[in-house]
């Protein structure tokens, strides 16, 4: 009888052994789901070829062969005129302080800046255009370094967009909505083909004041929306201190932070066990990254060593933090270290009045930078595989807001037309692409509306802007939400 006791709780043994759950499985070994997550982390291979999601595995490949590896975007926040910038249109000069037809304006909406003007005086630029490079293109005379690198550029003179105040406008061209809450491009970015550098953020933010009046930007532009937060953009700051609390507090040192991090991985995994929450996990990859980046972050953002010929070309400002040129400089160094998207925003482009004194201290701050972003990229052989993007979030009108003289005046916002550039990562050189009308208020030719436009930033990346998605409160959502179509006449 005893032995027959003996062989039943033997028996119970054996099953419990070989039946125990996951949970206690991974106890047993010492290890939880926070500690595999930290030695994926610290070992990125250690798991490498095993079995997982293949939804998961597939979202983290290019769909074709890509011509980009990462972008750089120099946002001009506010709204840059393309009537002073990159479309030419002589026709307002013959025609400066002649009404607007309505048989042109239509049924457009106005901003409630303009809409109660009795009339919409036309408003030639105060500036001169010349045609520069083997492309011919027009250019302002207040971008004097973009005109030398015109025939690496594709001017595009036919976006348009859907919102007409900035917030919504910002946010559309950041997010792909015009409301807030929805992951940004960069986040998409980073969601989709993760980071070429394991100790650096795969999407890295950047901010400027120019000399113009010119909206706020706000972290929800580079927010990661429903995204995991591993995704949200990482803001550097100018200063000694580029990114926040980085730094080990008073008293505490690299072998006790790695102490700490260690502990408090080993509760992540017991809260991750207890409530399965996928931001648990994010935050120990977050803590690691902060981590790892004590010690990347210093190295990149030591602009000093930079060689003379090299500070000659982005000018002396890019030695003084936070400076739009300084800014560039440090993309382009992020950008070389793997950072899959450098998002940069410069502020001051809202010209509702005092447009040529204001617009020509703009453009002095931003152009000989940009065009040494491009030449610095291409020298380096970096261009080819670097996406670079410069514009604002709409453009300006062509008729006057407020009062006009032939030295002063100032331009509402334009969602109907405006200009951007793009160069490198697989976009053809030396284009100028779409067209509008004489007076520069409508769209006669190759119309690219912002889906569009993120479609085709998407796919020099290797990424069907339709498969890029990410399930959310039961619906599939995308960066083009449900539009959107590629311009592949543009592509090299």
């Amino acid at each position: 009888m005893k032995k027959k006791l003996d062989s039943n709780f033997e028996k119970e043994v054996r099953e419990a052994q070989l039946f125990q759950n996951r949970r206690q499985f991974l106890s047993s070994l010492s290890i939880g789901i926070g500690s595999v997550a930290l030695g994926a982390l610290l070992i990125p291979d250690l798991f490498f070829g095993k079995p997982g999601s293949q939804e998961e595995f597939e979202k983290a490949l290019p769909h074709f062969a890509p011509k980009a590896k990462r972008v750089i975007y120099l946002f001009q926040s506010g709204g840059v005129s393309q009537l002073e910038s990159f479309d030419h249109k002589p026709r307002l000069r013959e025609m400066m302080g002649q009404d607007l037809p309505a048989s042109i304006r239509g049924n457009q909406r106005l901003t409630g800046m303009t809409a109660g003007q009795a009339k919409f005086p036309l408003v030639g630029s105060y500036f001169d255009f010349a045609q520069y490079g083997q492309s011919r293109a027009w250019v302002s005379s207040l971008f004097p370094y973009m005109a030398k690198v015109v025939d690496d550029l594709c001017i595009i003179r036919s976006m348009h967009t859907d919102a007409i105040n900035h917030d919504p406008a910002i946010t559309f061209f950041q997010t792909g909505s015009q409301q807030g809450s929805r992951a940004s491009m960069g986040a998409w970015l980073s969601y989709g083909l993760g980071s070429e550098n394991q100790n650096l953020p795969g999407f890295c933010v950047l901010v400027s004041k120019g000399k113009g009046n010119g909206q706020g930007v706000y972290s929800k532009l580079w927010t990661n929306g429903f995204l995991d937060s591993v995704h949200q953009g990482v803001q550097f700051m100018g200063g000694p201190d580029p990114v926040l609390y980085l730094n080990n507090p008073e008293g505490t040192d690299k072998m006790s932070r790695r102490k700490l991090l260690d502990k408090l991985a080993e509760l992540n995994s017991m809260q991750y066990e207890t409530f399965g929450d996928p931001e648990i996990t994010a935050k120990v990859q977050q803590y690691e990254m902060a981590y790892r980046m004590q010690t990347s972050v210093p190295e990149v953002t030591d602009l000093s060593k930079e060689p003379d010929h090299i500070i000659k070309m982005y000018g002396s400002e890019c030695l003084v933090p936070g400076t739009y040129a300084a800014n560039c400089l440090l993309a382009r160094k992020l950008s070389e270290n793997g950072v899959r998207f450098v998002q940069l925003y410069h502020q001051g482009w809202d010209q509702h009045g005092g447009l040529p004194s204001e617009m020509a201290l703009q453009a002095k701050d931003v152009d000989q930078a940009s065009a040494a972003l491009i030449t610095d990229l291409k020298q380096r052989g970096l261009l080819d595989e670097t996406l670079v993007i410069w514009g604002g979030e709409f453009g300006r009108t062509n008729y006057c807001q407020g009062g006009l003289t032939v030295d002063n005046y100032g331009r509402d916002h334009h969602p109907r037309c405006f200009s951007i550039w793009m160069a490198g990562g697989g976009i053809k050189p030396g284009i100028v692409y779409g067209e509008t009308d004489e007076l520069g208020y409508n769209i006669v030719k190759n119309p690219v509306h912002v889906h569009d436009f993120h479609a085709t930033i998407l796919h020099t990346l290797g990424i069907d802007h339709e498969k890029l998605t990410y399930k959310h409160l039961g619906r599939r959502y995308r960066l083009t939400d449900v539009a959107g179509n590629v311009v592949k006449d543009i592509l090299a």
